[in-house]
């Protein structure tokens, strides 16, 4: 079968390639083209089975329908739903994803922006490792980009986040209002802001409920590995915490197989919290009270508020917080001070 191309359409209808290309894209109301006019192309177009040459239009029109995704740790869940969604609005877009994971290594980070700026993709998302922003400030300069989950505290970049400040207060809370006096908390990494603004929340409930016996935060990482070595090292103090939270799901899996290791019984022996959701915290035993970051929004939001841009030169300057909510599971006791 022939394969017709947009000199054959312009023979057949006597119309030039110019009129029929924006009938095509649409913009015949733009261009005062009659409905005769569209109505003729578009049945030649029809009849003919025409496909249009996509990688020319895009090339024409300078647009590559991609968008470039930096994730750190595709492996962890929480990065790996916020794939999930951006792929998702992305596709309602006529838009694909080019996504690269960027192993939380500045470098690594700076090479991918490269990439994606050489294959001339319409607009990046990201979340930043590092503590310098200047590569995405340079970056922003050329493509539109905005932050997802981290973001800079001295930068002007745009960024859609949660709120983990008042996530963590209202967590901290929780323990110290079910009678946990010990408790401990195993951060991220400390240049991370989303860790920086949850201990940060933790520490400050702390100091409003009052002067609990002790309270630590330790660690560096949000991985696995973390949680172990610090609830392992917390359990060897001669008072262990009667309370952990840990700022992410992989950190509480890390603490919990330090405990069962020890055969620490969970919650009857020590309470335990996460920040994070994922569904499989409610198959775990017990199923774990965690802070849910409200993800879909974020992905959401994200896609949408890049693509206003990328479509109609909207600039993008806003610095958005959303905020989580708790969710009660069978994790956290009521601490018996008369055990103590």
């Amino acid at each position: 079968m022939k394969k017709y191309t947009l000199t054959d359409i312009s023979r057949i209808t006597g119309y030039s390639k110019t009129t029929i290309s924006r009938v095509l894209s649409g913009k015949f109301e733009q261009y005062r083209i009659s409905e005769p006019t569209r109505d003729h192309i578009l049945q030649v177009v029809k009849e003919l089975n025409y496909e249009p040459n996509v990688v020319a239009q895009m090339l024409r029109n300078n647009v590559s329908k991609t968008i470039g995704l930096l994730l750190p740790h595709i492996d962890n869940p929480f990065f790996a739903n916020i794939a999930s969604v951006v792929i998702r609005e992305a596709q309602h877009f006529n838009y694909t994803v080019m996504l690269i994971d960027t192993l939380e290594d500045p470098r690594l980070e700076e090479k991918a922006i490269d990439s994606l700026l050489a294959r001339n993709v319409d607009g990046i998302l990201l979340v930043p490792c590092g503590d310098n922003p200047s590569k995405l400030e340079e970056t922003i300069q050329k493509k539109p980009l905005l932050l997802i989950d981290r973001y800079f505290e001295r930068s002007d970049l745009p960024y859609i986040s949660t709120n983990n400040y008042v996530g963590a207060y209202q967590a901290t809370k929780l323990l110290i209002e079910s009678g946990h006096e010990r408790t401990l908390c195993i951060q991220g990494p400390e240049a991370s802001i989303t860790s920086k603004e949850r201990v940060r929340g933790y520490r400050e409930a702390i100091h409003d409920m009052g002067n609990p016996e002790f309270s630590m935060v330790r660690g560096n990482d949000f991985s696995i590995q973390n949680g172990y070595i610090e609830t392992k090292l917390a359990l060897a103090l001669d008072k262990p915490p009667t309370a952990i939270f840990a700022l992410s799901n992989t950190i509480l899996l890390g603490a919990m197989k330090a405990l069962n290791e020890h055969q620490i019984a969970i919650p009857e022996d020590i309470s335990i919290l996460s920040f994070d959701n994922n569904l499989y915290l409610d198959y775990l035993n017990p199923p774990i009270t965690r802070v849910v970051q409200p993800l879909e929004s974020m992905g959401v939001m994200a896609v949408k508020m890049l693509m206003e841009e990328i479509t109609g030169n909207v600039r993008l300057q806003s610095k958005i917080l959303l905020n989580p909510n708790i969710i009660k599971k069978d994790s956290v006791k009521i601490f018996d001070h008369s055990l103590k």
